[in-house]
Parts: C-alpha cells; structure tokens; sequence
C-alpha cells in the first residue's frame, strides 16, 4: 500500500531549510512514538515517524548538515546541526533497508495517518491520548 500511488514525490526539509529530502511510496505504517528519548528528542509529547524504503528516500541538500546522536541503547537520531531539526530514526537492529523520518519536517501533504501510539508505557504524564488509535506499551509487538 503506497500512500501516493501516482509516485508523486514528497518533499520536507528541516527549519532552516538547510537540509532538504524527497520521499516517494510511504509504507503503510505511521506511528506516535510516545518513548522518553523521542519526548526529548522532539522537545513534545510525542514524535511521529514515517517510513520509507531507502531506495524511495533522497537527500536533495544538506547532508553534510546531518549529525547523528546515537543513544546508549544504540538507537540512532540525525538533526540538522543548524538548526537542530529531528529528521530520522534508526533502530538498534537497523537492517538498513527502510528509513524512517519524521512527518513533522514534510512540506508535502499526504493522505494517511499515523495508524498508532508505540511505547505509551513512557507516555508524558501531563498528555492524554484522545484518539482511538490502537496503543502498545512498547513497540508494535508488545
């Protein structure tokens, strides 16, 4: 299931504008990462992360901009080392094969939704969620 069928590609850059992508072929699964490190990664109550097959995702300018944190559980964040944007995520056991970024940065619009809440076990105490979305405690396998 491809969020843009046409192949239309998606644009997003970060808040300076330093760092730009392109994205094609959305994968089906969009979710709130309600996590301690993506609350302060993204300085929210969340953060939401789309995915998309490497070969469907292109720096267009900027990529000597990107720097990456990698956490002490091994996960990997870049931002913009500008302007401090969030712009991906990667997993411990990353096989390299998708990338997931976050949806906050598009510029394009699309037309699927987050489909839901991951890692609400860590979920800010002062944020209530209010929508019907399925919710894991931990990933979507918990």
């Amino acid at each position: 299931m491809s969020t843009n069928p046409d192949k239309t590609k998606l644009t997003g850059q970060c808040l300076c504008g330093g760092i730009k992508y392109e994205v094609s072929n959305l994968q089906p699964k969009m979710a709130h990462c309600h996590c301690s490190m993506c609350r302060k990664f993204h300085g929210a109550a969340f953060g939401t992360y789309g995915v998309a097959k490497v070969e469907n995702f292109k720096w267009l300018q900027g990529e000597e901009l990107l720097k990456t944190y990698t956490a002490p559980n091994g996960t990997k964040r870049q931002f913009c080392s500008e302007c401090g944007s969030s712009l991906t995520f990667a997993p411990i056991n990353d096989s390299g094969t998708h990338v997931e970024f976050t949806l906050g940065t598009l510029d394009s619009e699309i037309t699927v939704k987050p489909d839901s809440h991951i890692y609400c076990s860590y979920k800010a105490d002062w944020y209530e969620i209010a929508d019907d979305l399925p919710q894991f405690p931990e990933g979507r396998e918990s």
